[in-house]
């Protein structure tokens, strides 16, 4: 708050231009009185995000699980991942647009591979951090991979899955963006290219901040499933609390 009210003074007393860095309030203003062009690009720019997360989950989890059960596969496809992640999103971007077309799709494919390393990478943590005990206890009654994965190594990779789906969703809104920026006809991009070309800045940092605003309300979202899903969790950590 300190550092909002030192920006609007300096904005108000002419220390910073306005045509280049608009006062809060400005912001603020242009933000609800352009909210019908916000609300319906942000729209495609949220579908985007949410079906290429979904997908990005699910490929999370199906890659984890087998690379899991092979472990081969996981010495081949670990380095793989880690490679995706040094390609710089604004280089990947372009090369989806020429090949997928001007649509939804590479928007989406964007949104998978932004978001799958930081899931995939929680799940097998989540998986070389199952109980041993409870491993070996289910190996002696005679229990198979798939058993001890569905009993023992899922349930305790439900924290670690959900720690990193926090950085996936503020990752899917932010490559959404980046993506309609290279190529698109409607979106938050989209619409913030629209309005820089326009010089109406206050108008594109209203953009700024309704991304950053759904970034936070999906990761508390995400935090509020967490307590759902782990309540033990929270529960050891308020009888801590309760000690000290």
């Amino acid at each position: 708050m300190g550092l909002l009210l030192l920006w609007e003074v300096a904005a108000r007393v002419g220390w910073l231009p306005e045509f280049i860095i608009p006062a809060p309030s400005d912001v603020l203003i242009a933000l609800w009185q352009d909210r019908e062009n916000l609300w319906m690009n942000s729209r495609v720019t949220l579908i985007q995000a949410f079906i290429g997360l979904a997908l990005g989950i699910f490929l999370a989890f199906f890659l984890a699980i087998i690379m899991d059960v092979i472990p081969w596969l996981n010495r081949a496809l670990y380095p793989m991942l880690v490679v995706t992640q040094t390609i710089p999103t604004v280089a990947i971007a372009p090369i989806l647009v020429l090949w997928l077309g001007y649509d939804m799709t590479p928007k989406i494919v964007l949104v998978i591979l932004t978001t799958l390393f930081p899931i995939i990478i929680s799940i097998l943590n989540g998986f070389a951090n199952a109980d041993k005990d409870a491993i070996q206890l289910l190996q002696l009654m005679g229990a198979n991979r798939w058993q001890i994965l569905r009993h023992v190594k899922l349930p305790s990779s439900m924290s670690f899955f959900l720690s990193g789906l926090k950085v996936s969703v503020s990752y899917a809104f932010v490559s959404s963006v980046v993506a309609e920026w290279l190529g698109g006809f409607e979106g938050l991009g989209v619409y913030m290219i629209q309005t820089k070309r326009a010089f109406a800045y206050d108008k594109m940092f209203a953009v700024i901040v309704l991304i950053s605003l759904l970034s936070l309300f999906f990761m508390g979202v995400v935090s509020y499933i967490e307590k759902y899903l782990t309540p033990w969790r929270f529960n050891q950590k308020k009888k801590i609390r309760g000690e000290k």
